[in-house]
């Protein structure tokens, strides 16, 4: 792009809502393609001056040369954007691996390997631009809402038509005390005016982090304000995630009298957020290191014509493993979209049903079902798909002498819990590693069905929980609130 068509992007830039992308490279023929392919959906910028990158952006693409020429001002830039997501992009040749490339991961959210063709690098870009507007249009609310809430006097009515939980609370640095809660919060929380006198704690649980916790009292402590994303607890037990702002109110002489706190439910933005990272570094490793398989081994039947048949197989599992990752996606997608609706089902009768018809997949497979002796009604999102998922992995890869699959879903108190348990040969360690400590460049799934699960359950407010052993089988459970 020359620095006309750069200064003509720069000007729409000031006129107009369009996605901002910097492409902080050397100038060249790849600069060029780069800006040719993103100009279409994005307001491009190219530039090598380390002073653009205090401009405001949405996405900033480095090539190599200029990546560890200007890397230590990624992270200072990171920070002054911090709370708001920015994201940056690195571009390595073909064939780049090791601790360079590692060692990127720390600074940059995606790694991509050049050639990458048009439609990836779209939706690769699309991903995180995405995630970095969402991220600012929530600050944009999220500061639209102190300023209107700071020209409200405290007046119950005013409040109690805010869309946001709002509590106040007694100032102090110790505990403090709930003097009013609105609707919305009660809403929000199952919690009425009857906790009114308590410290709001009593929304956080078990998973609650710790150091957000200490985060939240320092501030108070400091009577300063302070905005975090915490892991709460509804009055039914079901988890849900809570962007909880504190600010406190000062009289006439300047000592703190109460605290103002503003509670929204951001539960689907997390989960989809964790979803994407974690099916972006799925795809584009497994994706990548299949597709060399077949390289490989096409290139040796190009060179000989006697192909060796243990090399066709080869290919036909790897290109099998390819496919069932593309409907791996597919079927995460489907299931947990923004537009899904909870569904409201009777549990032994849907258990039935998809136990009976994956048992007609597997017909070598003994499976046995036991359900409740009452009826139970459940509502929630996917939670067929993530059962019917877990029985089909226990079938599937079940090649012992006499595979059994055993169902057993109970009740107790409002919750509903269904185990999934099977003689095979157990799930690989590093695949029920990953839910516990996330994904990272090093440390990640072969396989999804373990993560739909997850989001299934998480969504609904549950908990999953996964037991595995080589010579005992695996124990799945999905346990999910009966409303």
């Amino acid at each position: 792009m020359s620095s006309d068509a750069t200064r003509d992007a720069e000007k729409r830039a000031d006129d107009s809502d369009e996605p901002r992308v910097v492409l902080f490279m050397e100038a060249g023929r790849n600069r060029e393609l780069l800006a040719e392919t993103l100009g279409g959906s994005y307001d491009v910028a190219t530039t090598t001056d380390v002073e653009t990158l205090g401009d405001s952006f949405d996405c900033c693409v480095f090539d190599t040369v200029e990546f560890n020429r200007v890397a230590g001002t990624v992270q200072s830039r990171r920070e002054m954007s911090d709370p708001q997501f920015l994201p940056f992009v690195l571009l390595v040749p073909e064939g780049t691996e090791g601790r360079s490339v590692t060692d990127a991961w720390q600074y940059v959210d995606d790694v991509i390997e050049l050639p990458v063709e048009r439609r990836g690098l779209l939706t690769r870009i699309g991903n995180l631009v995405e995630r970095r507007r969402t991220a600012v249009e929530l600050a944009e609310r999220e500061a639209d809402l102190r300023r209107t809430v700071e020209d409200l006097s405290l007046k119950e009515q005013a409040m109690d038509e805010a869309p946001v939980g709002i509590t106040i609370t007694e100032g102090g640095d110790g505990d403090n005390p709930l003097v009013y809660v609105n609707k919305e919060f009660e809403a929000l929380t199952g919690y009425d005016s009857a906790v009114l006198g308590e410290d709001c704690r009593f929304l956080q649980g078990a998973e609650t982090d710790d150091a957000t916790r200490t985060r939240i009292r320092n501030a108070i402590e400091d009577e300063e304000p302070v905005a975090v994303d915490i892991l709460n607890y509804r009055r039914n037990g079901r988890k849900f995630w809570n962007r909880l702002e504190i600010a406190p109110v000062r009289g006439d002489d300047g000592t703190v009298k109460k605290y103002v706190g503003f509670q929204t439910d951001i539960t689907d933005r997390k989960i989809r957020e964790r979803r994407l990272e974690v099916m972006n570094r799925v795809l584009s490793h497994n994706l990548r290191n299949k597709m060399n398989v077949i390289e490989g081994y096409a290139a040796l039947l190009r060179e000989d014509t006697d192909a060796d048949p243990a090399a066709l197989d080869r290919i036909d599992e790897a290109t099998a493993e390819l496919m069932g990752l593309a409907e791996a996606v597919r079927k995460i997608d489907v299931t947990l979209s923004a537009g899904a609706e909870p569904t409201e089902m009777q549990l032994d009768e849907r258990l039935t049903a998809v136990v009976t018809a994956v048992e007609e997949r597997y017909p070598d497979v003994s499976f046995t079902l036991t359900t409740p002796d009452e009826p139970v009604v459940v509502t929630a999102t996917g939670l067929m798909t993530a059962i019917e998922e877990a029985l089909e992995n226990a079938a599937k890869h079940n090649d012992g002498p006499a595979p059994q699959v055993e169902v057993t879903a109970t009740v107790d108190e409002g919750w509903v819990a269904v185990e999934i348990a099977d003689n095979g040969p157990g799930i690989p360690e590093q695949e029920v590693r990953v839910l516990r400590e996330g994904e990272t460049a090093l440390n990640h799934a072969d396989r999804l069905g373990l993560w739909l699960m997850y989001w299934v359950v998480s969504r609904a407010g549950g908990e999953f929980d996964v037991q595995s052993n080589d010579s005992e089988g695996t124990v799945v459970t999905l346990s999910v609130p009966t409303e």
